[in-house]
């Protein structure tokens, strides 16, 4: 029986590349000689997070907030709709590619739709995030639905379950899994598609896209471009690591993906 992985082997890899890419930048920098209005060093953007920490903080909890409000309609529609979608074939034949074809319209097409619709500002924002969250939920969850094992399903049938009961014991808990991928992936998706919103939906105030608006008309201002990815970064790693700690909590007891260690 393989032992768990240990807390260094986790963190050391990722911490080693992470020092190896600084190097490299910097190196690029003092050797090819880049202009810091093209690439500005690493302790240059440090020096820019933290002298503009009083603006970006506030400004990352406003992003964050309508990514997150945006994220979960996302996790709670898309569920649904899977389950609609996995209730009958004909449902699914008439409905997902219509979900499909939503999908494949452009952001900078629906954003103006709906500030059109809710007006420019977080409204518009929180759309704009669950737009871009919603797709993978409901993907992976209807795949799940639908790929519940044949022989469990017969056995359920011949023991007499009705259909709210194969649901609900062994539907669910088989897609569970395939759900909580899509939510991870969702996760990444709902702070990009919210700044995108800030871009598309109006110049709404303390935000990070209407930072990033500010800054990014000023060459001198690239490190603090530099600093809201990084910040755009660290509102990412916070989503996916909420639904990392949900999936090992669900899934620790009896599913591979969260029990067995590589």
């Amino acid at each position: 029986m393989k032992q768990p992985a240990s807390h260094l082997s986790l963190w050391l890899p990722p911490l080693l590349a992470g020092l190896a890419i600084l190097a490299l930048w910097q190196g690029a920098i003092t050797v090819g000689g880049i202009p810091s209005y093209l690439l500005p060093s690493p302790a240059a953007v440090l020096d820019a997070l933290i002298r503009e920490r009083h603006s970006l903080l506030p400004s990352a909890l406003r992003t964050g907030g309508a990514a997150l409000v945006g994220f979960a309609s996302a996790v709670v529609g898309g569920g649904l709709i899977a389950l609609a979608l996995a209730s009958s074939r004909w449902v699914k034949a008439a409905l997902y590619p219509w979900v499909l074809a939503l999908q494949m319209v452009p952001g900078v097409v629906l954003i103006p739709i709906f500030v059109i619709w809710f007006g420019a500002g977080l409204p518009s924002i929180t759309a704009a995030a669950f737009i871009i969250a919603f797709f993978p939920v409901v993907a992976n969850t209807t795949l799940g639905l639908v790929s519940t094992d044949r022989g469990l399903l017969e056995l359920f049938a011949v023991n007499g379950a009705t259909k709210w009961q194969e649901v609900r014991y062994l539907r669910l808990p088989f897609a569970l899994p395939y759900f909580l991928t899509g939510v991870k992936i969702a996760a990444t998706l709902a702070p990009i598609g919210a700044i995108a919103g800030e871009f598309l939906a109006g110049t709404t105030p303390n935000t990070l896209g209407y930072l990033i608006l500010i800054y990014r008309s000023d060459p001198t201002k690239m490190p603090e471009v530099y600093s809201i990815a990084l910040v755009t970064c660290v509102l990412g790693f916070l989503f996916v690591g909420a639904v990392q700690l949900l999936t090992w909590l669900l899934l620790r007891r009896w599913h591979d993906s969260a029990t067995h260690s590589e």
